[in-house]
């Protein structure tokens, strides 16, 4: 009886080790990836998915470490505008389609400003980040981000 619990308690951890083994890092709700000719980017995000956490994004945040930033995620593609109200850090707005696809890229938006921040029609997620990086690792349109938000069926780049 020990012996045969034993052997089932074993087959359930192999499997569920070989899981994880298998699971892919990239693709859990709290990690962004982005690659293009320029390389490849990973960021650990909170996602603001409700128009409570959308609304409030990173206001009031004195910093933000380098690797980390927000996923913003809308149920459909829509047109997206930020601004900067009650924002005290520079941020950088990566804007992508639903294919994960990013459209436009909003440089070192300034701390406070109001002026909208627009990123145009059909755009399904928003990735800000520290002002100044997408410039510096060469995030571009046309570079492709990986994330749950993005449906396997059509991401440029699935999970």
């Amino acid at each position: 009886m020990i012996r045969r619990a034993l052997r089932i308690l074993t087959l359930i951890c192999g499997a569920t080790l070989a899981q994880a083994a298998h699971a892919d890092p990239a693709c859990r709700a709290d990690t962004v990836q982005l690659r293009g000719d320029w390389g490849q980017a990973r960021f650990t995000v909170e996602v603001a998915d409700t128009p409570e956490t959308r609304s409030r994004g990173l206001m009031f945040r004195e910093s933000m470490p380098r690797s980390a930033g927000m996923l913003f995620v809308y149920d459909t593609p829509q047109r997206a505008t930020f601004w900067m109200r009650n924002t005290l850090i520079s941020l950088d707005m990566i804007f992508t389609d639903q294919r994960g696809v990013v459209q436009h890229v909003h440089h070192e938006a300034i701390p406070g400003d109001e002026t909208v921040i627009d990123g145009g029609r059909g755009i399904l997620t928003v990735l800000e980040i520290n002002g100044g990086l997408a410039r510096a690792m060469g995030i571009v349109p046309g570079s492709q981000m990986r994330h749950p938000a993005f449906s396997s069926d059509t991401a440029a780049w699935p999970c």
